[in-house]
């Protein structure tokens, strides 16, 4: 069953495909905001609100251990009701969870909100490679590629605008807004694929 050899260039021809980029925003979005935030969470909590090193990372297992639980289940739910429908959920629930979390005054308030968005980033995550096959099923393995290095690269983005906001304005809140603007932003790219 091995498909035809391919040259090095018709790799990339996925790339010439609005569908591959929108893909792989996607999963920037969401991959990286569940690397971005495990990344970060550690650090959130001991500044925030005065964790010991052990309970922060207690806390941050808790978040990604719930994250990495829930992703079959949105590829499961992305079978059941749709890939796009289940992103367009999802990036709704993650951006008002970590709204949330930009205004928390609490820890206990702050942890809710952040497994809840973790919750909806992992679901994502699983609803996103329901969608790949679907789309670019002659070329799956650089697309499985091309997305995860999307991810890679969202998680970098978010750890980095989480620091940078708390340099420059001595809070986190910035760089959670900013990630809320793009998972607002991403039910239209949703729309646009689904169009």
């Amino acid at each position: 069953g091995r498909p035809p050899a391919k040259s090095l260039k018709d790799y990339f021809q996925p790339l010439k495909t609005a569908d591959s980029w929108w893909l792989m925003g996607f999963y920037a979005v969401t991959f990286g905001g569940f690397v971005g935030l495990a990344a970060s969470l550690p650090i959130y909590f001991t500044d925030r609100f005065g964790l010991t090193p052990i309970y922060a990372g207690y806390a941050t297992a808790g978040c990604v251990f719930a994250g990495s639980l829930i992703r079959p289940v949105g590829g499961a739910l992305a079978d059941a009701i749709g890939g796009v429908n289940t992103l367009g959920a999802v990036f709704v629930l993650a951006a008002f969870a970590l709204t949330g979390v930009s205004m928390a005054e609490n820890f206990e308030t702050a942890l809710g909100l952040f497994v809840l968005a973790m919750l909806a980033l992992g679901t994502g995550n699983g609803a996103v490679f329901q969608l790949v096959p679907q789309r670019f099923s002659k070329e799956i393995g650089v697309m499985t590629g091309l997305v995860g290095m999307a991810g890679g690269v969202g998680g970098f983005y978010l750890a980095s605008s989480l620091g940078v906001a708390k340099q420059w304005t001595g809070s986190f809140s910035g760089g959670f807004l900013i990630f809320v603007g793009l998972a607002v932003g991403v039910p239209v790219g949703v729309a646009a694929v689904q169009g």
